[in-house]
């Protein structure tokens, strides 16, 4: 997907864009490279942003947070717990009303030909089944982020 030095960075996996934040599933090629690829994209949306509303400085708070996936089993709970976020916040009732991630690529609603994600050379996901796997999971979602400050780290 994006290269550096004609170097592959990384893969897009999943995607989902919030008002307030981003969350981005990367494959890595190489060391580095989801690191390099987060600086590419905050640092030109930073650029375009201060060009067309005339400020400077940084539009960042933090640096990007990252996990890494071990299993497939871990990875398709990723993608659900990104998918069900616009739910989860209310601002759609039903995941597919976001235009905005990749759940619809995931529900075989996007053409393949027109899809930016490759999770299919990843994981197995069966379109019906993933639809299911993610919808029947809205409450509980809404119930975990509902109480998450009350719990301690």
């Amino acid at each position: 997907m994006s290269e550096t030095d004609g170097q592959k960075l990384v893969d897009l996996l999943g995607y989902c864009i919030m008002p307030t934040h981003i969350h981005l599933i990367l494959m890595q090629y190489g060391e580095q490279g989801i690191s390099i690829f987060m600086k590419n994209v905050l640092n030109s949306y930073t650029h375009y942003f201060n060009n067309i509303t005339q400020r400077m400085g940084p539009l960042w708070e933090s640096r990007f947070k990252y996990v890494r996936v071990k299993k497939d089993e871990q990875l398709l709970h990723l993608t659900r717990y990104i998918h069900l976020n616009p739910v989860t916040a209310y601002l759609v009732e039903k995941p597919e009303l976001w235009e905005f991630s990749s759940y619809n690529e995931y529900c075989g609603r996007i053409p393949v030909s027109d899809r930016i994600c490759k999770w299919d050379e990843i994981v197995e996901i069966k379109e019906d089944s993933y639809k299911d796997f993610v919808e029947n999971d809205i409450d509980f979602q809404r119930e975990l982020a509902r109480i998450k400050n009350l719990l301690i780290e």
